[in-house]
């Protein structure tokens, strides 16, 4: 150190210090600069979805089967709720959601719940499917085969088709609220045809711009304690009716 810098001092070309664009190849240096956090990111999450639903699956169709069953069937969003004590403990209430799942996922394990020839399936389904580019078609279309595969294995299971919740779709912009319109448009015009129950909840769990209300959700997708407790007062009647 000085009163003037000294302009030779680190200025030799042996004194530049190590960096890794020295020693990598262009190619190499290309991969890094791909690297997609996000992508790594997701990917690990839908891994652990993946895993998390064949153990639920697995798991359900090891439990034995009993007369009188009343099941509910969808995705994370029946998976969250506590069904049998949200009713009373009532033992012949059974939640068969599995979080992750799409109408593709239910079809595909619809004999785990059809064997038992349960006495009531509610089912809602939906969303996920659009999350996973999935048409509002395609959900319909699967919605449709649902209720004809549960007819034909279990012929005298009442169904009970629940319209697909809104979401709030600026957070969840994968599952746009105006195909849920749609989705649930046409699942009400068919189940009135095929003479299935259709349950709309939308009114109840809908704010003033058609948005998952924030008091039932602490995220915009899933129902929180208090969404289930309302869930169950809409749904309190269609339950009990023999």
């Amino acid at each position: 150190m000085g009163p003037r810098p000294n302009e030779k001092w680190g200025s030799a070309a042996e004194a530049i210090p190590p960096s890794l664009s020295n020693q990598l190849t262009p190619s190499e240096i290309d991969h890094i600069m791909q690297y997609d956090r996000v992508k790594e990111e997701l990917d690990e999450w839908n891994r652990a979805v993946k895993a998390y639903y064949y153990h639920r699956k697995e798991h359900f169709e090891s439990l034995p089967d009993t007369p009188g069953e009343i099941i509910f069937l969808g995705n994370s969003i029946t998976d969250g709720a506590e069904w049998f004590e949200l009713f009373g403990g009532n033992p012949n209430i059974k939640n068969r959601g599995i979080g992750g799942d799409d109408t593709d996922g239910v079809l595909e394990r619809l004999h785990e719940v059809t064997s038992s020839q349960p006495r009531k399936v509610f089912v809602m389904i939906g969303t996920n499917d659009l999350a996973y580019g999935k048409t509002v078609e395609h959900v319909v279309e699967n919605q449709k085969k649902i209720i004809a595969e549960i007819r034909k294995a279990s012929p005298h299971t009442k169904i009970y088709m629940q319209s697909v919740l809104p979401v709030d779709d600026a957070i969840h912009f994968t599952r746009p609220n105006a195909s849920i319109v749609e989705i649930n448009r046409q699942l009400k015009m068919y189940c009135a045809e095929a003479g299935v129950t259709y349950i709309d909840l939308v009114p109840v769990f809908s704010d003033e711009n058609g948005k998952l209300a924030k008091a039932y959700s602490g995220d915009g997708l899933h129902v929180n304690g208090k969404g289930y407790v309302k869930w169950v007062e809409v749904i309190k009647n269609f339950v009990e009716e023999k």
